[in-house]
């Protein structure tokens, strides 16, 4: 008997395998990235078809087998409702992690900046989705180790909130936050 995995994770995407299956890139609480294949997802019949759709917060279950994860139960914990914007701004996040994180490790500080860059980008203000994907791009870069916070003297990598305050020191100095992304984008070479 395979032991069973409950963890929350940010559907990145998803490919359709077989007939009616689906592999899912999940980033979860637990385990970083994983890619996991759920069975029948796409038939109507389906109840998990609804909790795992891109670019959304789910409670997963997760089996660990010999073929590699399979995903045995989800609960959305929030849809991608937001607006239009919002969510194409996630999904461009979703691309950048699934470009440069390989592997599966946990990694607490980049789940937190991403659920919370999510819940952000659900019900954020149409002025702010920019300075919250350079944010989340910056932390994301931090959390892999490609931007020291060192480098650029700043408080934004002490949290992960996407608040008032660290908008507006984002706002203050977009330039070098997109200068030290876009550099450290390049010398990763993916």
């Amino acid at each position: 008997m395979y032991q069973k995995y409950h963890t929350e994770a940010l559907i990145l995407g998803s490919r359709e395998y077989g007939e009616s299956d689906k592999v899912f890139a999940l980033y979860t609480s637990d385990f970083g990235l994983v890619r996991a294949r759920a069975s029948s997802v796409r038939s109507e019949s389906s109840k998990m078809r609804f909790a795992l759709q891109k670019y959304a917060r789910a409670r997963v279950s997760l089996v660990k087998g010999k073929r590699g994860w399979r995903v045995a139960g989800a609960t959305a914990l929030q849809n991608t409702s937001g607006d239009v914007r919002g969510v194409a701004t996630f999904a461009r996040i979703s691309e950048l992690v699934l470009r440069l994180v390989h592997g599966e490790e946990k990694n607490d500080y980049l789940f937190a900046a991403l659920a919370e860059a999510h819940e952000a980008l659900m019900v954020a203000q149409c002025d702010v989705w920019a300075t919250i994907e350079i944010v989340c791009v910056a932390r994301t870069l931090f959390a892999l180790g490609y931007i020291s916070s060192e480098a650029l003297s700043t408080a934004l990598f002490t949290h992960t909130a996407y608040t008032g305050e660290s908008l507006l020191e984002a706002e203050t100095m977009k330039d070098k936050l997109l200068h030290s992304i876009n550099k450290a984008i390049a010398e990763t070479q993916l």
